[in-house]
């Protein structure tokens, strides 16, 4: 393995690594949760606000915006202020967001949902780098714990928002605020690690050799997998219980399918990071992954709302899921050589991933309106998943988003 040493004495010497994975997975709680718990409370929102569902459903498209349009600068942010600083901003953030949803009127909601999916943003892209800074020889261990983590707050928003807003007695707005609270308790951890702040001292490769990361083959396979990946999963999110439901199923029951499919996700988020680190190149996995997709995504075409087969293809989606995610946070480190250049590709397939992934609902619910079924929506996720088998065999190969310079000689390594 190759990474970057920035001093003899680094921070990963000097500071508590333990406290720092507890600080890492704390935080990482915060990355999907806030957007999942929001989905259930929709036709609350739409009943207090008087909104069309239009507009209820464009509030979870908003953070998927707000990654688009933040990510391609925070590698910049990171490498002008330091990635322990970056993100304590960005907790900030998060909490201030998640204080504004619940109070005011829609207008408030809607700016209060874009700072949290800004600050969300800045996690996505920051979070790689610093495993990648700080655990050089455990990234694929490092990469599967916080993607559980990321992965189980996402399910619990999804099931417990909806309990909590009727069942507690709490409304859309006390359960909401659930979320922030802990999004305040991960700010409160993560103050200590402003101790270790650095700005990086070697710039991105980008800089230094005059190769953009915007030209480079690799990054570009590396950012279509990402979003394509995304736009499956937040159509899924967004649109299969209606699927579901058409297919004769009930609210509730559409719910529980849901709810499996991401719970199904999450022993595959520990174990293919670990196996994509110990494999020298990763196009066995995208294949496998592929494959899964189009089975399930074809079974629940052909489901009629038929239980047992519904649940064994959403749990099969869930598992390519996991891999085709987990498989696009190693890709942004294995395809890389320092820290630098896995933050400054991870801002990229972010920022165009996430745009891909804001369009995916929104075409998917026109084409069903235009053509009154869901199976030509349904060929259109058949379609992203198939292409992953181009896009994967490239971001899964041998080799880098840069190739190697004589700059490689100013970089201390470990090989």
């Amino acid at each position: 393995m190759r990474t970057t040493i920035e001093t003899p004495g680094s921070s990963a010497s000097m500071r508590n690594m333990a406290f720092l994975v507890f600080c890492i997975l704390f935080v990482s709680i915060n990355m999907r949760g806030p957007i999942t718990g929001l989905s259930p409370l929709l036709e609350q929102i739409r009943q207090d606000f008087t909104v069309s569902n239009t507009m209820a459903g464009f509030l979870t498209t908003i953070p998927l915006l707000a990654f688009a349009l933040l990510s391609p600068f925070v590698a910049r942010l990171a490498g002008s202020y330091g990635m322990e600083k970056i993100i304590f901003f960005a907790m900030v953030i998060l909490v201030v967001g998640g204080w504004m949803r619940p109070f005011g009127g829609i207008s408030i909601l809607i700016t209060g949902t874009f700072l949290t999916g800004l600050a969300i943003a800045v996690l996505n892209v920051i979070l790689p780098g610093l495993i990648k800074r700080e655990f050089p020889l455990r990234i694929g261990i490092m990469t599967s714990v916080y993607s559980i983590c990321t992965n189980v707050f996402a399910a619990l928003a999804s099931a417990l928002s909806l309990p909590l807003a009727v069942n507690a007695g709490l409304g859309w707005q006390g359960s909401l605020l659930t979320w922030t609270v802990l999004a305040m308790a991960s700010l409160l951890c993560w103050i200590p690690q402003l101790r270790h702040n650095k700005v990086a001292k070697l710039a991105a490769r980008s800089h230094t050799s005059g190769h953009s990361v915007w030209k480079s083959p690799i990054a570009w396979k590396i950012t279509f997998f990402m979003g394509l990946q995304s736009m499956i999963y937040y159509v899924s999110i967004a649109w299969l219980p209606d699927i579901l439901q058409e297919q004769g199923m009930s609210r509730v029951q559409s719910g529980y399918m849901l709810s499996l499919m991401q719970f199904s996700m999450l022993p595959f988020n520990f174990i293919i990071p670990i196996l994509a680190a110990r494999l020298k190149t990763q196009r066995v996995l995208v294949f496998g992954t592929v494959v899964l997709y189009l089975i399930a995504l074809l079974g629940i075409m052909m489901g009629s709302g038929h239980m047992g087969w519904i649940a064994f293809c959403l749990v099969l989606l869930g598992i390519a899921g996991a891999a085709a995610f987990s498989l696009s946070m190693m890709f942004f480190n294995l395809r890389t050589r320092t820290p630098e250049e896995a933050t400054e590709v991870s801002g990229m397939a972010q920022s165009v991933g996430y745009l891909l992934a804001a369009c995916g609902p929104t075409l998917f619910g026109v084409l069903h309106d235009t053509t009154g079924t869901w199976t030509i929506p349904l060929m259109l996720l058949v379609a992203a998943a198939a292409s992953l088998m181009y896009t994967g065999f490239g971001a899964g190969s041998r080799g880098f988003i840069y190739p190697e310079t004589t700059n490689d000689k100013n970089i201390r390594t470990i090989d």
